[in-house]
């Protein structure tokens, strides 16, 4: 149940609360339009780093969310399940857990980058493309925790970003 009061505007508890404040739902809907649109990343990449920090944030919205045309980027249920043991997980790839690295040091120990890891980083991912993974981890660690704090529900039909 979630944690305040909204007017139900039938869109589900996700977004709902957000309308109790319209002019900065709008500028949310507009980032994460933007992450989902414009993003660089492959699928499976974003979809590391996003799950990464669903879990994290334990947002059940973001849990239960999945990529839009899934099969085509070869993301399932197993892929998911991989996430949370992406250190060791040979159906990752070095991409993909480097995703998922950075992803959880973002969430958890952003001081923590050091020269090593930014090394790495570097050396499998453009500037370009972390810029992008970071503006992306930035939504997607402010939104899933707004969500997770105000605790609504995953809505019954799942979300394809």
């Amino acid at each position: 149940m979630p944690r305040i009061a909204f007017p139900e505007k039938g869109l589900g508890e996700h977004a709902d609360w957000m309308l109790a404040r319209p002019e900065m739902a709008m500028a949310m809907g507009g980032l994460s339009s933007a992450v989902y649109g414009t993003s660089t990343l492959g699928k499976r990449e974003r979809e590391a780093a996003r799950y990464t920090i669903a879990l994290i944030n334990d947002c059940k919205v973001c849990r239960e969310t999945r990529a839009k045309d899934a099969t085509e980027a070869h993301i399932d249920e197993g892929f998911y399940a991989e996430i949370p043991v992406w250190r060791t997980s040979a159906d990752l790839s070095d991409r993909e857990r480097l995703a998922a690295e950075f992803a959880q040091m973002f969430a958890t120990d952003h001081l923590g980058m050091d020269d090593d890891f930014w090394s790495r980083l570097r050396s499998a991912y453009s500037d370009d493309e972390i810029a992008d993974l970071t503006m992306s981890c930035g939504a997607w660690l402010g939104m899933g925790r707004a969500l997770a704090v105000i605790g609504v529900r995953a809505p019954d039909e799942r979300l394809l970003v």
